[in-house]
């Protein structure tokens, strides 16, 4: 069996993948990409209405601002796979990627006797994975040795969730169309109109995913023939329309360093944690303040959507989606409807609820989650799988990388902030510096000290904390980081713009 080696692998060509393969090119990587294209979510999980969630200035690689640096509007998906390529291409990137290459499963042999590779290069007696690569859909398995393993495939994306469903009340009962928002992304125009024209259409969840989709259908079915699409919803999240509140900017709520002294860290100390206690009513009063707006806003209260939760919850968990333009608009116009609920299934001719009602369909979607954990279990390997996640559901990640249980692997993309490009590149700038053995990891008890730490922050931050969000405390998880590869932690030119301006990927441009 033919192996060949390398020092770096990387699995996965999206954002985490491309970051990781510039900032690691030095080793000449190599990057299995299961399709043929880069981008991820952003090539395979996106309809042609998707636009980014965060301002354009939030969401470029440090090295590589946009050539149009406008945040007055969100770039579609389209424009975001365009800078991606422009950026890969610049850095010249493309040539470490292989293209139609899915890993299906990954072994970890252990120490080996140092010996040269086919590339003349050495292999230290270091921890070496072999990743099995099945290339353009051949049942052949080609294996590649490598000392060091990136995993970036995402938290979404490839596996979806899909509801389980009482005995003979699934989707076999139902005599129209059901689908899963993956499939959906995989229609052209035409095929997505057609399938949503003129048909009564459920949608079921309350995410961006849904709320997009629930906007698109509208839209295809405007005219006398048209049919109200239907959302049903079992959680109810925050909204938001634009970045302004009250005329406010957004980042000064929660993108400051004074916006997140108020909220808890890890490693804070008794002083700090007394002044978060004494300073919580502050931390609520801005979340209310948020709130207030986007009730007064949004008909949040008519149509029965305003959370129970705080929004501070939503934010703190990353579910904070932004609303397109015409949301609301078109269900004034009734061609959205809503409909509240935590159970149900299939009929012939729909779906049925747990409070009795039935609801007439010709197409339903699933707007039900991807399920990203599913994708790392089955490459996994023993006993490494069963260290994957705590009992919690809850992956432990130093500094949103390293696994302290797993030896020469690393995460990225597993951790989600307001930006998670520039949480991406960040932790393969430090990844770049750790391979490089320019500092030390700390030892397995005090990595797992700390990832424990984060995680009970968040824990008490939101009910929503599976999700392992860092945005109340990014600035902070940043500064750690910095820190640890030498960098100075304080990044702005003056102490003004060090508590008040929003920190971005520009601040942390290369040290020289």
């Amino acid at each position: 069996m033919a192996v060949y080696s390398k020092k770096i692998g990387i699995i996965g060509g999206g954002i985490s993948g491309v970051a990781a393969a510039k900032q690691l090119s030095e080793h000449e990587p190599v990057v299995f990409e299961a399709t043929d294209s880069l981008g991820g979510v952003w090539k395979h999980c996106s309809y042609r209405s998707t636009k980014l969630q965060t301002p354009r200035c939030d969401y470029e690689f440090s090295d590589f601002p946009w050539e149009q640096r406008d945040n007055s509007s969100f770039p579609y998906s389209g424009e975001i796979l365009d800078y991606l390529y422009s950026y890969a291409e610049h850095f010249d990137v493309l040539k470490f990627v292989k293209f139609n290459s899915k890993v299906v499963e990954i072994r970890f042999v252990g120490d080996r006797e140092s010996k040269s590779d086919e590339y003349g290069s050495p292999l230290p007696g270091k921890p070496v994975w072999e990743v099995g690569v099945q290339t353009n859909k051949s049942q052949n398995i080609q294996w590649y040795a490598f000392e060091f393993l990136v995993i970036c495939t995402g938290k979404y994306g490839d596996i979806p969730v899909i509801p389980k469903f009482p005995q003979n009340k699934g989707p076999q009962v139902f005599q129209g169309q059901v689908l899963h928002t993956l499939d959906y992304c995989k229609l052209n125009q035409q095929e997505s109109t057609q399938l949503l024209k003129d048909k009564k259409v459920v949608i079921f969840g309350y995410k961006k995913s849904a709320i997009d989709l629930a906007v698109e259908c509208a839209e295809a079915n405007q005219g006398p023939q048209g049919k109200p699409c239907t959302m049903v919803v079992r959680t109810l999240h925050w909204t938001v329309p634009h970045y302004s509140v009250w005329g406010l900017p957004f980042y000064m709520f929660y993108s400051t360093r004074a916006s997140q002294f108020l909220h808890e860290r890890p490693n804070q100390g008794f002083l700090r944690s007394l002044l978060c206690h004494l300073m919580s009513p502050m931390r609520r009063a801005a979340s209310k303040i948020i709130e207030s707006y986007l009730t007064w806003k949004l008909p949040l209260e008519k149509y029965g959507l305003k959370p129970d939760h705080p929004f501070e919850e939503d934010y703190a968990s990353c579910q904070m989606a932004i609303l397109p333009e015409n949301f609301f608009s078109e269900a004034d116009k009734g061609n959205i409807h809503f409909k509240r609920a935590s159970k149900w299934w299939f009929w012939e001719g729909g779906v049925e609820f747990d409070d009795g009602t039935k609801l007439d369909a010709d197409v339903v979607v699933l707007a039900t989650g991807f399920d990203g954990k599913k994708k790392l279990k089955t490459i996994i390997p023993e006993p490494f799988l069963s260290l994957l996640e705590f009992p919690s559901g809850m992956m432990p990640l130093y500094r949103g990388t390293i696994n302290p249980l797993i030896p020469n692997m690393a995460f990225v993309g597993y951790i989600e902030s307001v930006s998670n490009l520039h949480t991406a590149e960040i932790r393969c700038k430090w990844l770049s510096r750790l391979v490089d053995n320019q500092f030390k990891l700390p030892s397995v008890e005090k990595m797992l000290e700390q990832t424990t730490k984060e995680m009970e922050i968040m824990k008490k931050t939101t009910r929503f904390f599976k999700r392992s969000c860092i945005s109340t405390f990014s600035i902070n998880h940043s500064d750690e980081i910095c820190e640890e590869m030498g960098w100075r932690s304080l990044r702005k030119n003056n102490w003004v713009a060090e508590a008040f301006s929003p920190y971005n990927s520009q601040d942390y441009e290369e040290e020289k």
